[in-house]
């Protein structure tokens, strides 16, 4: 380097300083070599110093103070918005259409009332227990009602405030999920007590787990956008109630065909959609792995109709339009703790298992299990997020993940199975417990006269002609 300088310098001499050497050579023949050495030693004691301040340039990006991304809020206002969309009117219209005609209103109003009862239980409570600092269970009350989130806090690149109310969207549509294992047979106000305690002692301590600095995250368990703290979780709680609750009067006996599929395949779009929030909006960015998350999103849930149309094929004989709804469906759910870790060939393959397993979680399996999963919560969402999570570990690219990708598949396979073993124990044991002093108190299922009445004239006074 010393030579490289040297070499350098002495250029620079000969080419700026040529003619003033030339006429002063006869009279100072020793000048030209004087200041040769004076310049290289100015070079060489300088060299330091303009390496030090090349490196503090380099360094000094890393670490400056994260701002606000206007691009990155405006992606996650819209990200908000589609996971509502999810909720209501997606998952509403879903679940109404599947139901008995005199059950509709019933059943959309549980979805309509989640976002209601979340939403205040979320900003008093529920958002401090989940990612409030706390400790590897649960999170402080340090934000309790909000307490220091001002318009400049900010989480990442977002205001906090806005991270709050995408979050709080995730918790609606997690208790929204449930209502399709209890449909038809639970008192409306009974519903609404169990959601506002679930999400308070369930939903935010997983949260919290996963996400929030808790010790799932802490082992290195992936979950990208929710396939544990949302699918698993309402999965396992959704199948619990429906032991729970029981039966549905005059099932295997009488018709429970769907009312109006119309309306369920509306919803099952509107979900679709939405999910882009849901997925896209985990990478809390408008950037490149919430484009990669969208692309393989839209191709698990592509896959997985397709392969639930031909296994249904198949099994039954016809294609149905309600299996080509639930199998896009099933195919978002898969995708949802990868979506941020796969490669689109990863995405592909586990939208084309997701499908063909849900459709056995929803079939061969509720038989097993002998429970009135009225709209097949469990067999949907449970089944999809164990296997999801579960292939997470197996698809994990280096190509998306670079240096953060597991080093050793089987080791992440482990750490993902801890993760669904955690969330079906916990969620299902504080499930039962939460529902039996409901139960105790005030009731959980409908009179027998108000179920063959209807839960729309029984619960709400209200029908659809």
């Amino acid at each position: 380097m010393k030579k490289m300088l040297l070499a350098l310098s002495l250029s620079g001499a000969l080419l700026g300083g040529s003619v003033a050497w030339a006429e002063e050579a006869a009279s100072v023949p020793n000048t030209s070599e004087v200041t040769v050495v004076e310049t290289t030693s100015a070079v060489l004691e300088e060299a330091p110093a303009v390496v030090a301040a090349s490196v503090e340039e380099v360094s000094a990006p890393a670490e400056e103070e994260v701002k606000l991304d206007t691009g990155d809020t405006a992606w996650i206002l819209v990200s908000t918005a589609l996971v509502l969309l999810m909720t209501i009117p997606g998952l509403a219209l879903f679940y109404g259409g599947m139901v008995r005609k005199k059950n509709v209103l019933s059943t959309m109003a549980h979805s309509f009332v989640a976002a209601a009862v979340v939403s205040v239980v979320w900003v008093v409570v529920g958002y401090t227990l989940a990612f409030g600092e706390g400790n590897l269970f649960i999170g402080s009350l340090d934000k309790f009602m909000l307490s220091g989130i001002t318009t400049e806090a900010l989480s990442g690149t977002i205001p906090e405030i806005l991270f709050v109310i995408f979050q709080m969207t995730f918790a609606i549509i997690t208790v929204a999920i449930i209502s399709g294992s209890v449909a038809e047979r639970m008192k409306f106000g009974a519903f609404i007590a169990f959601i506002a305690i679930w999400v308070v002692v369930v939903y935010a301590p997983i949260t919290h787990w996963v996400w929030g600095g808790g010790w799932l995250g802490s082992d290195g368990a992936l979950d990208f956008a929710g396939g544990t703290v949302v699918h698993i979780n309402s999965g396992v709680a959704g199948l619990v109630a429906a032991y729970m609750l029981g039966k549905r009067m005059g099932l295997g006996r009488e018709s429970m065909a769907p009312h109006n599929l119309t309306l369920t395949v509306i919803g099952a779009s509107l979900i679709w959609v939405g999910w882009f929030g849901f997925n896209g909006g985990s990478a809390l960015g408008a950037n490149g792995s919430a484009g990669y998350a969208l692309v393989v999103t839209q191709i698990a849930a592509a896959s997985a109709a397709l392969s639930w149309l031909v296994v249904e094929k198949l099994v039954r004989g016809k294609a149905s339009v309600l299996g080509g709804a639930s199998g896009a469906v099933a195919g978002l759910v898969v995708i949802t703790p990868a979506a941020g870790f796969v490669t689109v060939s990863g995405g592909l393959i586990m939208g084309l298992i997701g499908g063909v397993v849900c459709f056995w979680g929803i079939t061969a399996l509720k038989r097993v299990l002998k429970a009135d999963d009225s709209l097949d919560a469990f067999g949907l969402h449970g089944v999809g997020g164990i296997v999801g999570a579960l292939l997470t570990a197996v698809f994990a690219s280096e190509f998306i993940m670079g240096d953060a990708v597991p080093e050793n598949m089987l080791a992440q396979l482990w750490v993902q199975t801890e993760g669904v073993l955690a969330t079906i124990v916990y969620s299902g044991v504080m499930t039962f417990i939460i529902l039996k002093v409901i139960d105790l108190v005030i009731g959980i299922r409908v009179e027998s006269d108000d179920e063959r009445m209807g839960l729309d004239l029984s619960q709400h006074g209200e029908r659809v002609e």
